[in-house]
């Protein structure tokens, strides 16, 4: 049974306390991988724990606690097959007023804490001749809405950083691959939309600031986190996957669109969507700029 156990394909899942990182986990399980879930909530991780992943406590904003998160899962595996990097969050306000130590600490743990986390493992992908990184972005990576100017930046760098390591890492047999989420239910959206409510009252930016407070609560249309983990599971189960995978519909749309349309059309178009939002929850709308 150990020698089996050995067998086994290895991945570590940032993020995997809840949305989209614990489905992941948990569709890597079912796939039989051997699963290391990662997360500063350990304690929301004791349903993977059950079903039998393996749980670390780790912060992609602390050096220490990425390191020895590492260092304990080579020591117990010898490998690393799979490094899942979806630990993230968006912080939404006007350019204006988000405080720049809120931007700086955005960019911290959506991006310099990933790539950090992502250096850590490299070695050893490097010494085997094989491994796959999957950054989980955003539709946001490639579009962009007024309001979250430093989220949409931190995705927009995640996506020139993961095209150039798959350029440096290909030679070692390492694969990297981005993941491009539209509409997905989970806390993101929620947690996003408390913040901006409640650090923009009385903001110069009541305006566009009540729609896009009602665009992240209402995400009426929004897809089970499972279609992004049935999305990571193809691409580490084939031989060649994609650069790039969008899910559900609404990423695919959002992305042809950005694609097709000028700047100024697409401008229109996030104008037009906001007055449409406006229309739709006044109350929201009202409320986040109160």
């Amino acid at each position: 049974m150990a020698n089996a156990e050995r067998k086994k394909k290895v991945a570590l899942v940032t993020g995997a306390s809840a949305g989209i990182g614990k489905s992941i986990a948990q569709r890597l399980l079912a796939d039989g991988w051997t699963v290391y879930g990662g997360a500063r909530r350990v304690e929301q991780m004791a349903d993977l724990a059950a079903q039998g992943a393996r749980i670390l406590s780790l912060d992609v904003t602390d050096e220490a606690s990425m390191k020895a998160a590492v260092d304990a899962l080579l020591a117990a595996e010898g490998r690393l097959d799979a490094l899942v990097n979806n630990a993230g969050y968006g912080s939404y306000g006007a350019l204006e007023e988000v405080p720049l130590a809120e931007a700086r600490r955005q960019f911290e743990v959506n991006v310099f804490g990933l790539m950090r986390l992502t250096q850590l493992v490299l070695p050893a992908m490097r010494a085997a001749g094989s491994g796959t990184v999957v950054n989980v972005s955003s539709m946001g990576g490639r579009i962009w809405m007024p309001i979250g100017g430093w989220y949409h930046a931190t995705k927009h760098a995640l996506e020139v950083l993961s095209d150039v390591l798959r350029v440096e890492a290909r030679p070692f047999g390492v694969r990297v691959v981005v993941v491009q989420p539209g509409a997905i239910e989970s806390e993101w959206a929620g947690i996003a939309a408390g913040h901006l409510e409640a650090t923009a009252r009385g903001s110069a930016y009541s305006e566009l600031i009540g729609p896009m407070a009602s665009v992240l609560r209402n995400y009426g249309t929004a897809a089970s986190p499972a279609v992004i983990a049935d999305v990571v599971s193809r691409a580490l189960s084939t031989r060649s996957p994609r650069r790039r995978y969008a899910a559900p519909m609404n990423a695919k749309a959002f992305l042809f669109l950005r694609w097709l349309l000028p700047d100024a059309a697409w401008e229109w178009l996030i104008a037009a969507t906001i007055r449409s939002m406006a229309r739709s929850h006044p109350k929201t709308a009202r409320a986040a700029g109160a």
